[in-house]
């Protein structure tokens, strides 16, 4: 699920850029609020009314969420380029608020799970343990693009993320190990220079900076795949350090001023003007432009009473991400759509199969049902309609083990399609099972 801007040059592996991640924290502003947020662990004394050590695990929390807050905004802006945290005074969302909270979420889940295993049988805990440490940097990509927890506890949403970034993500895993593990060596390397309570905000700081050096460098990774994330990047922001601004071809510098120009407008509050740029950028450019389509679906998402316009664009911008191969993002906006408007619905049955299959493939079979619900009413007599019936059986027998419901699909199909080979497949899924074995 990779799509690419051909005619720009890739932005250079995150590996080249290595020291940017370590000095993002040393910014001025980021480096004042870790600073900021380090001492005020030295305030659990102001909070009298509690016992001193309830009073520091209140400050505590509150330092984490708030740090754990700002590394969510670098991860975000970071995926659409932005790498200067001045850049940052502009940006923000209600999502990275809630963010932390979702990621405790999903790391409590995994435990219990692991836990689980491991006293089911311990070396499954062992594999567990590997397979959740391994998935779980993509766990944080897709919850940072989809601000979902349900969305990043889908194993076809993780593994999506995991294609998307491909063999570099074992590399990222490896990285991130390390940093993960840089806090405590860089503590017991400094921690015997010190006593007293001067101790707290240096193990606040080293924390916040590890922490951050490591959402610096998920934002790049992100970036480098925006396209697929469904990220809008910056404008220039595609241009690897140093490249000439010439590499860019006038379309694609035209797009970037037209993708500034409206977000500067939603920014302010002028959603009317921002439409209005968006919506003569698409109707002036040709049908295919992923950018164009996008950047008018996100301004029309943000104004309810455009609802049928949406729906209208939706039918074309769906399609179209299909055709790309960013079927999750195709998922994304016919589930906003729906949202709007329960009764929408895309009218090319290739389009509805294919949909349902990456719904499939995703593990979810009630979406899947959901989108092939009435589909041979819908499209009467057209060739698809056998491979929805196979789908519509497929999730009800393996996706929700209902074998009954399946079985009025396969009496349809052998008196409608009795040679088919979609026949023969659902005939097979709800073949009869073979009777226990006589013991002597």
């Amino acid at each position: 699920m990779i799509a690419t801007k051909d005619a720009l040059p890739p932005p250079p592996p995150f590996w080249h850029r290595l020291n940017s991640f370590f000095a993002f924290p040393f910014q001025m502003r980021p480096f004042t609020y870790g600073l900021l947020l380090s001492f005020c662990s030295l305030l659990f004394d102001a909070i009298f009314f509690l016992p001193q050590g309830l009073a520091l695990f209140v400050i505590e929390v509150g330092i984490m969420l708030a740090a754990s807050r700002y590394g969510f905004k670098i991860i975000a802006l970071g995926a659409r380029g932005i790498r200067d945290s001045a850049d940052f005074g502009r940006e923000s969302s209600d999502d990275w608020t809630y963010m932390p909270w979702k990621l405790f979420a999903i790391s409590l889940v995994q435990a219990f799970l692991i836990g689980w295993l491991a006293w089911y049988a311990p070396i499954l805990g062992t594999v567990g343990l590997f397979v959740m440490s391994f998935t779980f940097p993509a766990a944080v990509i897709v919850l940072v693009q989809s601000a979902s927890f349900f969305q990043a506890m889908n194993p076809g949403h993780v593994m999506d993320a995991m294609r998307t970034i491909g063999w570099p993500y074992a590399l990222l895993c490896f990285f991130l190990f390390l940093l993960s593990t840089g806090a405590q060596v860089a503590l017991a390397m400094v921690l015997p220079m010190f006593d007293g309570r001067i101790v707290l905000p240096i193990i606040n700081f080293a924390f916040i900076y590890f922490g951050w050096v490591m959402a610096s460098l998920l934002g790049y990774v992100m970036f480098q795949h925006h396209d697929a994330f469904g990220f809008d990047a910056v404008p220039g922001s595609e241009l690897p350090d140093g490249a000439p601004v010439g590499r860019r071809t006038p379309a694609e510098i035209e797009a970037q001023r037209i993708d500034a120009e409206v977000a500067q407008l939603v920014t302010e509050g002028d959603l009317a003007a921002a439409l209005g740029t968006a919506y003569e950028a698409q109707r002036t450019a040709d049908a295919n432009d992923l950018a164009a389509q996008r950047r008018y679906h996100r301004v029309l998402a943000l104004m309810p009473e455009k609802k049928d316009t949406m729906l209208d664009q939706a039918k074309r911008f769906i399609p179209l991400l299909m055709r790309r191969d960013l079927a999750s993002e195709a998922l994304k906006v016919f589930k906003a759509c729906k949202e709007r408007d329960k009764a929408f619905a895309l009218d090319d049955p290739a389009m509805v199969i294919a949909m349902a299959r990456a719904e499939w493939r995703n593990g979810d079979a009630h979406a899947t049902l959901a989108l092939l619900s009435g589909f041979d009413k819908r499209f009467r007599g057209n060739e698809a309609i056998p491979q929805a019936y196979e789908l519509a059986a497929r999730a009800l027998v393996q996706g929700l083990g209902r074998a009954d419901m399946a079985q009025p699909i396969l009496t349809t199909m052998e008196a409608r399609y009795p040679d088919s080979e979609q026949t023969q497949e659902v005939r097979w899924l709800l073949r009869p099972a073979a009777p226990p074995a006589q013991t002597a």
